[in-house]
C-alpha cells in the first residue's frame, strides 16, 4: 500500500475550555483551500451551536472512524477529520484507517447559531485531549464553537504551532471517490422512528463482535416500523457488512430523532455498500459502510470509466472552474453554464471526485463540493488497473474484431472481451471472480481504450474527409 507522511501543522491544539455562560470549542484548522487559494489556517465559523452534547458526540463519532481500523485492528490508524465551509452548513469527514467507513457530520444551518459560514475545506485537529473534554460536556450550557485561528493569532502568531506527521495511503483519496460514486447509485430503503433506530443499533455486535457472518453477507428489511434480519437479497433489502462497523453511531443514539438507510436495489446475492444515517438535532451523521468488512472502496473500480474517458477528462477541467463551495450541485445548472449536455456532467464530477472535490449526500440525493489536499493525477496515477491497462495499449496487446476483442497479455495468455449492451466481459479470473462487481478488469478496460481511441480517429477521419470535400466543392464553384 503507497503511503505518504504529510505534515499537518496547527497554531495550537485544539481545545474545549470553560467560559463565564458556557464553553468553548476551538478547532484548529491546518493548511487549505479557500475561494481565494491556499491559506495556512483558515477561518470557517465562529458562533453557537444549538445543540451542544448533540454536536460533541457526532464530533467524537467522526473521530472514532478516523483512529479505528475495522479490519485488522491491531494495526494502528490516525487520521484528522477533514472540515469543509460549505456556506450554509460544516461538513466533517473522515476515513477509517483501513479504509473501509466513511463517515461525515453535516451541521446544517439550524444547528448553527450566530456567525457566517465560510467556503474551504481543510483539516481540523482532534487531540486525545479534546476528545476526553468533548466526551464530558454536560448540561444544557451554551457552546461556542471557533473553526479556525483567531484573528489575534493570525496577526500576532503567538502561541506554539503544533506539527503532525500523517501517514495517508494513498487508498484514502481512492477511497473517497469511489464512496461518492457507489453513494449515488443509492436510494432511500428504510426510515426508522427514534425507538426502533435505538433498539436496532443497540441489538449489533460491538466493535469486538464477530468478523463475518457465516454463509454469506447479511441483509436486513423493513417489516412496519423497524428492520428484520434476513439471509437473503430479498426485494427491499439492504446489505449489513460488517454490522460491528456501526458502532460509531452509538454515541449519538440518545439524540437521536430517526434512522435512515440507503443501498441499491438488492441483486442477485453479492455482498453491497449501503449508507446508514442518524438523523439529529440540525444535524446528520452518516455511515457509509463498503462491502465487506476486509474490503476497502479504494478498489471497488467504480471511477475506473471515468479516468479512462478522455472526454471526462476535459469536461471535469471546464466543470471545476464553475464549483463555488456549493452545499448541492445542481447537474442541470452546470450543464447549462457549461454548455455541456447535461448527460455529460456526472461523469465529469466522478472525474473531480479522483481528486476529492466532489462528495455526494445521499440525504439530499446531491453531489457537494469541497478541495482534500491531493493534486488532480495522484488518483489516476496509483490505480493499477488503470496502469496496466494503459501499458497493454501501449504493447499493442489488444485487436479488435466487431465485438470481440482479443487482448494478449505479457505472459502470453490470451483473454477473450466481449461487448455486449455496451458491457464488456472478459474471460480472466479477475471478471469470473466479480463478475464486474467491483468495476472493469484491466483487459476490458483495455479495450474500452482502444475502441474509444479508435472510434475518435475514425471521427477525425471523417471531419478531414468533410472538409476536404467542402474545399474541393468550393473550388468547384
Amino acid at each position: 500500500m503507497t503511503r505518504s507522511l504529510q505534515a499537518v501543522a496547527y497554531r495550537r491544539l485544539s481545545a474545549l475550555k470553560s467560559a463565564t455562560g458556557g464553553s468553548r470549542l476551538g478547532l484548529e484548522t491546518s493548511r487549505g483551500a479557500t475561494p481565494t487559494g491556499v491559506e495556512d489556517h483558515p477561518r470557517f465559523f465562529a458562533g453557537f451551536l444549538t445543540s451542544p452534547q448533540v454536536a460533541a458526540a457526532g464530533l467524537l463519532a467522526v473521530a472514532d472512524v478516523a483512529a479505528a481500523r475495522y479490519y485488522q485492528p491491531q494495526l494502528r490508524a490516525s487520521l484528522d477529520p477533514v472540515v469543509t465551509g460549505n456556506g450554509d452548513r460544516l461538513r466533517f469527514e473522515s476515513f477509517s484507517g483501513c479504509g473501509g467507513v466513511y463517515a461525515r457530520l453535516d451541521v446544517l444551518a439550524p444547528g448553527l447559531d450566530g456567525g457566517a459560514v465560510g467556503h474551504g475545506t481543510t483539516n481540523v485537529d482532534v487531540n486525545n485531549p479534546l476528545r476526553e473534554a468533548l466526551s464530558r460536556l454536560g448540561g444544557a450550557d451554551p457552546l461556542h464553537l471557533r473553526v479556525g485561528p483567531e484573528e489575534l493569532a493570525v496577526t500576532t502568531l503567538d502561541g506554539p504551532v503544533v506539527e503532525k506527521k500523517v501517514p495517508l495511503p494513498d487508498r484514502w483519496l481512492r477511497g473517497f471517490a469511489e464512496a461518492q460514486v457507489i453513494a449515488a447509485g443509492f436510494d432511500l430503503r428504510a426510515e426508522l422512528p427514534a425507538d426502533e433506530a435505538v433498539r436496532f443499533l443497540r441489538g449489533l455486535p460491538g466493535p469486538g463482535g464477530a468478523r463475518r457472518t457465516p454463509g454469506g453477507p447479511r441483509w436486513v428489511v423493513p417489516v412496519g416500523r423497524g428492520l428484520r434480519p434476513t439471509t437473503r437479497a430479498v426485494p427491499g433489502a439492504v446489505c449489513l457488512p460488517g454490522p460491528e462497523r456501526l458502532a460509531a453511531l452509538r454515541r449519538v443514539l440518545r439524540h437521536a430523532t430517526a434512522l435512515r438507510v440507503y443501498g441499491p436495489a438488492a441483486t442477485g446475492t453479492a455482498a453491497a455498500a449501503a449508507a446508514w444515517e442518524v438523523v439529529l438535532p440540525g444535524m446528520r451523521l452518516t455511515l457509509t459502510l463498503s462491502p465487506d468488512a476486509s474490503r476497502g472502496f479504494s478498489g471497488e473500480g467504480g471511477v475506473l470509466e471515468a479516468l479512462a474517458a478522455e472526454e471526462a477528462g476535459a469536461d471535469a477541467e471546464l466543470i471545476s472552474v464553475l464549483l463555488a463551495w456549493e452545499p448541492r450541485i445542481d447537474v442541470a445548472d452546470l450543464a447549462a453554464a457549461s454548455g455541456l449536455a447535461p448527460e455529460r456532467v456526472p461523469a465529469a464530477l466522478v472525474r473531480l471526485g479522483t481528486s476529492g472535490q466532489v462528495g455526494y449526500d445521499t440525504a439530499e440525493a446531491a453531489y457537494f463540493h469541497r478541495e482534500l489536499p491531493y493534486d488532480a493525477g495522484r488518483a489516476e496515477r496509483h490505480n493499477p488497473r488503470l496502469l496496466s491497462a494503459r501499458a497493454l495499449v501501449a504493447a499493442g496487446a489488444v485487436t479488435l474484431d466487431g465485438a470481440l476483442a482479443t487482448v494478449t497479455a505479457r505472459d502470453g495468455h490470451v483473454h477473450r472481451v466481449r461487448e455486449e449492451a455496451g458491457v464488456l466481459t472478459c474471460s480472466c479470473l479477475w471478471w469470473a471472480k466479480y463478475r464486474g462487481g467491483r468495476g472493469p478488469c484491466k483487459h476490458a478496460l483495455a479495450v474500452r481504450l482502444v475502441r474509444r481511441g479508435a472510434a475518435a480517429e475514425t471521427m477525425a477521419g471523417a471531419d478531414a474527409t468533410a472538409r476536404e470535400l467542402a474545399g474541393i466543392d468550393g473550388g468547384a464553384r
